[in-house]
């Protein structure tokens, strides 16, 4: 089995002996142990892994391992500006009670945070189309629909337009 390096949230990783059909998802768990990033469905369709890979929202369940080397991949212990200082839409998320199991959450701040990065000014419809592909279970999409707004407008520091309609 052969080693691989990841880059993963700014850091360098020697991960010894991967199985090259390994998923990213579990490399990140299981050999780098950030374990923020959950298995959900294990086939691409929940979201609940979701990381970004230079930038773009992958499901990493469906994600080898060797195809993120030399790539840069953000988990959500990865976004916040620092250990005290969380991204704007970490606190967006706390501020509208947005998770209830909270299984979801991390994979659906990834997704948000995709979405803000190419798009500081998201319609309603832009957000749903962005996250069309994260499962929520407990079904708290109108409130996570307000969080991505009210982290929009702190981004952009136009907090007139924080929840947006629903």
């Amino acid at each position: 089995m052969p080693d691989i390096q990841l880059e993963v949230n700014g850091r360098d990783y020697e991960i010894k002996d991967i199985a090259p059909d390994t998923p990213l998802l579990w490399a990140i768990r299981d050999h780098v142990g950030l374990v923020g990033t959950k298995f959900g469905c294990g086939g691409g369709f929940c979201g609940a892994c979701t990381v970004h890979l230079d930038g773009n929202p992958v499901r990493s369940c469906s994600v080898l391992a060797t195809s993120a080397v030399g790539k840069k991949v953000t988990t959500i212990e990865g976004i916040a500006v620092d250990d005290t200082v969380l991204h704007p839409l970490q606190e967006a998320w706390i501020e509208h009670d947005v998770p209830q199991c909270g299984y979801c959450q991390a994979g659906q701040i990834m997704s948000a945070a995709a979405l803000l990065s190419k798009n500081s000014n998201p319609s309603d419809s832009d957000i749903d189309d962005a996250m069309s592909g994260n499962l929520c279970r407990c079904a708290t999409y109108i409130r996570i629909r307000r969080a991505i707004r009210t982290a929009a407008a702190k981004i952009s520091g136009n907090t007139s337009r924080t929840g947006g309609n629903v």
